[in-house]
């Protein structure tokens, strides 16, 4: 047969569902994990009792399951469509905790590697984004050390997030990984004091700082330099290498509203506190620490102040006795800039130890020699992570993550840019930086027929009289009948309708957008699927946008006889040749009123 020309509207029909369909669109949750991981894939294996399948599905973007299981903000939780349309969001993160718990066993690790390529990466700061652009690195054959001035692994997440959130033992089994994959670790090296950061940039090819914000912001106001006073992180460091803090008093105020707010409040009460208050510009409705963290902080007892902006730290002899607070009226101007004014109405409280989480800040480990901006944070291309300087890139905290989970997202970026430096490649040149980011899914489908609004399950926590006097896993995650009726919850968002009333079309593509990029970008399309539609129509019925595919496949049959000679290009189509003849069939016949 020769070369088919389709008709110019078959062709602008199939430029339009390759355009608009929605069958290749991610799911909701996956879009908004920065790591992109494939949340509908893991649920459903979990629902289906395959929790080894689980954590493989897991793992292909994540080394820490069971450490984002426990402490993830899980971003992919707001967009979920059950949080959208019922706000009751699936428990995406308590689920990936139930599936490592379950099977996360080093054997399914996947080691693969590429050949040693001979060049080298130093990677200052052991925390997610640092461990993250490791593993990558690594994977494509780099010679990869992490220098961390803490002798424990985790960064932030060691020595920021309380135990009683994060067991210890978590974090030392998931960053084995590391080690089965030869990354090297300089523990206990300060850049800057022990080494220096010109040191690194000579020995290696090149330098990544991922030491985070561990610098303590303390807001300058009376009293401020009073004996009592803590920034937020020395205070949880402390607690979290001894479980203990030294200068903590009785009766305890933090100053904040997120979640490390709430980790300071918590940790206060199992280190002795015998009350802890909060304050916060924020009103209750308007906290940023999440609704978890909020609601245990009030069951274990934290008294809120929340709207309550602190003015005066009160002091006696230098030691802190007391704090003043008025009622917040707003927090920033017309212009959106940070400017926030107050009522006349004041509070004080007594109290004799003062927390302030109210921010952290970067520390400067490379000695002036790269630029710094709104608290320490490195100045760098936010499209690749690269520095003024050749060959130095910066990740997480130390650029602007908010969040763990971001922060690994941030270090695999780096590690795309350190590959791409070091092999001589454009840092931009043919780059999806999609792939890399968050972004917007085009998945615009109604719900299920017969959805209904089923609760949320929530995980199971240790009796609070019990747990609020020691540092153990407050949180003891699902039962596995809990996990299961919880799976089943997911609404394994995705379009395909057309593929569900179709059988004819699932024997070509997964969906319409992959069956007609031949047609619409070279002009091609297998012979059988034009001659296998029945023209039911129904793929069009049922799609969201009504895409055209009947029309294509059926009009594409005209095009194909006119190729051939005026005869179906398909063997034995007799009937199809009496269509033909006697033009019984529009759909078949190439006759024209009054011609031959």
């Amino acid at each position: 047969m020769n070369k088919v020309k389709f008709n110019e509207s078959i062709l602008k029909d199939a430029e339009k569902i390759v355009d608009e369909c929605m069958g290749e669109a991610s799911a909701f949750c996956q879009s908004r994990c920065p790591m992109h991981t494939d949340v509908k894939k893991y649920v459903n294996l979990i629902g289906e009792k395959k929790y080894d399948e689980a954590v493989k599905v897991i793992r292909e973007q994540l080394f820490l399951p069971n450490t984002l299981g426990r402490i993830c903000a899980h971003p992919c939780e707001m967009d979920c469509r059950r949080s959208v349309e019922y706000n009751q969001p699936l428990s995406i993160a308590a689920l990936k905790r139930f599936a490592a718990e379950q099977a996360d066993d080093e054997k399914l690790w996947d080691l693969t590697k590429e050949a040693a390529n001979g060049k080298s990466v130093a990677i200052i700061g052991a925390g997610p984004a640092g461990a993250q652009a490791a593993i990558n690195l690594s994977k494509l054959g780099y010679d990869v050390t992490i220098y961390d001035k803490l002798e424990v692994l985790g960064g932030m997440m060691r020595v920021g997030i309380p135990a009683y959130r994060l067991p210890r033992d978590i974090i030392d089994y998931e960053y084995t990984y590391l080690d089965k994959l030869g990354v090297k670790f300089e523990m206990g090296v300060e850049i800057g004091k022990d080494i220096s950061f010109e040191q690194l940039k000579n020995d290696y090819d090149a330098v990544l700082l991922a030491h985070g914000a561990h610098k303590g912001n303390v807001i300058p106001m009376p009293g401020h330099k009073s004996e009592g006073v803590f920034p937020a992180t020395e205070y949880l460091m402390e607690i979290s290498l001894t479980q203990a803090f030294t200068g903590a008093g009785k009766r305890i105020m933090v100053i904040g509203g997120g979640d490390v707010a709430m980790d300071c409040a918590r940790s206060s009460l199992r280190i002795g506190a015998e009350e802890v208050y909060q304050c916060s510009l924020e009103d209750f409705d308007n906290l940023p620490a999440s609704e978890e963290e909020i609601h245990e902080s009030l069951k274990e007892g934290i008294l809120f102040n929340a709207g309550w902006g602190p003015v005066e730290i009160m002091s006696k002899d230098n030691k802190v006795t007391g704090i003043k607070m008025k009622r917040v009226n707003t927090i920033f101007d017309e212009a959106g800039n940070f400017a926030p004014t107050y009522h006349n109405e004041e509070r004080t409280i007594e109290v004799d130890t003062v927390v302030m989480a109210a921010g952290q800040l970067v520390e400067d480990v490379s000695g002036g020699m790269l630029e710094q901006t709104r608290g320490g944070r490195f100045v760098v291309d936010k499209a690749t992570l690269a520095t003024s300087v050749e060959n130095i890139f910066v990740a997480g905290d130390a650029c602007g993550s908010n969040i763990v989970v971001e922060a690994m997202a941030l270090g695999r970026k780096a590690a795309i840019s350190i590959d791409r430096s070091l092999q001589g490649v454009d840092l931009l040149a043919n780059r999806d930086l999609r792939l890399e980011e968050v972004y917007d899914t085009n998945l615009e489908i109604p719900l299920p027929k017969g959805t209904e609004n089923l609760q949320r399950l929530h995980t199971n926590m240790r009796p609070i009289r019990e747990r609020i006097r020691d540092f153990e896993q407050a949180d003891l995650g699902f039962t596995e009948e809990q996990a299961l009726k919880e799976s089943s919850r997911c609404l394994s968002c995705e379009c395909k309708l057309c593929m569900k009333e179709c059988i004819m079309m699932n024997d070509f593509g997964e969906c319409p957008k992959e069956i007609m990029l031949p047609l619409a970008q070279g002009g091609e399309m297998n012979v059988l699927m034009a001659y296998s539609c029945n023209g039911c129509d129904n793929c069009t019925i049922v799609c969201p946008h009504e895409l055209p595919m009947k029309k294509i496949f059926v009009g594409a049959r005209k095009d194909y006889v006119a190729a051939n000679g005026g005869e179906s290009p398909i063997p034995g189509h007799k009937a199809i040749k009496i269509h033909q003849i006697l033009g019984f069939s529009k759909f078949f016949s190439t006759k024209k009123r009054g011609g031959k």
